[in-house]
């Protein structure tokens, strides 16, 4: 199931752009489908104050959000050419592209696709809502070499820059036993014409978009456990993957969606969906709940979903 449906603030805004807990998938699976280049970044109705807050990240944390090699240079402008090939084409509206100065025509904002002073993958990030990282082949496997990271979930970027793909996922339950040996194979034998997509989800207690707190933080979310439909959100990572032709690294898009739990209740399917994220959480296990922060919230969350399911 991929639902979408107008959104209450905005007919032009969707809301459950991706339903990944909607039974049709596993939690903690890879999950990988094939990609239409077409839909490789999607469309953001809100992309003026989604590109102004990742301006300011970008400007105010660089730190926090952007890291390089320098040797990454070449893949990061390769990286920002695909970004603006691709937008100039699907969104003609949006993009206006002069020479080799690109214009966000939403916000007005103009950059010179070639400032010798500034990171490619700094500009491609102000340029679209995803967050962009590059993985580099070495001897010790795919190295993350070039990250644009505004909205981690719950995941730094200072302290997982220069990891492999098998470091990056160590803590991701079930990776090390069996999903490390699919990931690599997929990365060593992905096509540069066969991109893939997957999503996932998570609960957060806000719509914030940035969170770059570390998963082992402790988390006191929730001040009402007994009504969290106005505080719960549902929180989805679109993640796309494509081997770049001129450098065969791998570049990793991630859009993320929030939805509030009180979506549920207007949408058409919304008490379909309810009740399958709510078997979707009672079915994790101790290592998975704690993963997705939901062990001392489970019972709460799964109680709220109930209610919602049944139409209370």
């Amino acid at each position: 199931m991929n639902v979408a449906a107008p959104s209450p603030a905005s007919d032009d805004a969707p809301y459950f752009a991706h339903t990944p807990y909607d039974g049709s998938r596993k939690a903690f699976s890879v999950g990988l489908a094939p990609l239409d280049l077409a839909e490789w970044i999607e469309p953001d109705p809100k992309l003026a104050a989604t590109l102004a807050q990742r301006e300011a990240l970008i400007r105010d944390k660089r730190d926090v959000v952007l890291r390089e090699e320098p040797s990454s240079r070449p893949s990061q402008a390769e990286a920002l050419q695909l970004i603006v090939d691709h937008v100039t084409a699907r969104f003609p509206d949006l993009y206006r592209l002069e020479g080799r100065r690109i214009t966000v025509v939403p916000t007005g904002r103009s950059f010179d696709l070639d400032d010798p002073d500034e990171a490619p993958l700094a500009i491609a990030g102000q340029l679209v809502s995803d967050d962009l990282l590059i993985l580099t082949p070495s001897e010790a496997g795919y190295r993350l070499t070039a990250a644009v990271l505004c909205f981690p979930s719950a995941w730094s970027l200072a302290e997982r820059f220069g990891q492999t793909l098998d470091r990056l996922h160590e803590n991701v339950p079930g990776y090390p036993s069996k999903l490390a040996r699919v990931m690599n194979r997929i990365f060593e034998n992905l096509k540069v014409d066969q991109p893939v997509w997957r999503v996932n989800w998570s609960i957060y207690p806000d719509d914030e978009l940035h969170h770059p707190e570390s998963k082992e933080r402790p988390r006191q979310w929730f001040d009402d456990p007994a009504n969290l439909a106005p505080e719960a959100f549902v929180r989805v990572e679109r993640q796309a993957l494509r081997r770049m032709p001129a450098s065969g690294d791998m570049l990793f898009a991630v859009r993320i969606h929030v939805d509030p739990f009180s979506t549920f209740r207007r949408h058409p399917e919304g008490r379909a969906l309810a009740a399958s994220l709510r078997e979707q959480i009672l079915g994790l296990d101790a290592e998975q709940l704690a993963y997705k922060a939901l062990t001392e919230h489970r019972d709460a969350v799964a109680a709220a979903l109930e209610r919602i399911a049944r139409g209370e």
